[in-house]
């Protein structure tokens, strides 16, 4: 809705891209990618939407590369984070994800509640 954030995931990293309204938001080219975690399409360059997924098996090296790079060149450098998803942060049986360290990012400083 107009006047409410956009968020989008990629790599379980929770992205507030509100200030990309024109490319994530309602009628933009990308607005598929958000309000979930995304991570698959980023690395396929895909808005199709089996590939809107947390999900990376089966993906190529060069597709693993180019999400890397996407994550930390136009993600991380652009937009601050505002959370993860669970899948980040938890293992699969709910369990605290005991290697769970948050990203660096130059939008706001680590805190000592992580």
């Amino acid at each position: 809705q107009e006047g409410q954030p956009i968020y989008l995931a990629v790599k379980g990293v929770v992205f507030d891209v509100t200030s990309g309204k024109e490319f994530y938001g309602k009628g933009a080219p990308y607005n598929a990618l958000a309000g979930k975690d995304s991570t698959r399409g980023v690395a396929k360059m895909s808005l199709d939407p089996a590939d809107l997924t947390h999900d990376t098996a089966g993906l190529t090296e060069e597709e693993l590369k180019s999400l890397d790079d996407i994550f930390n060149n136009v993600y991380k450098a652009k937009y601050p984070i505002v959370g993860y998803t669970s899948r980040r942060i938890l293992n699969e049986d709910g369990s605290p994800n005991l290697e769970f360290k948050p990203e660096d990012q130059p939008h706001f400083s680590i805190k000592d509640e992580f």
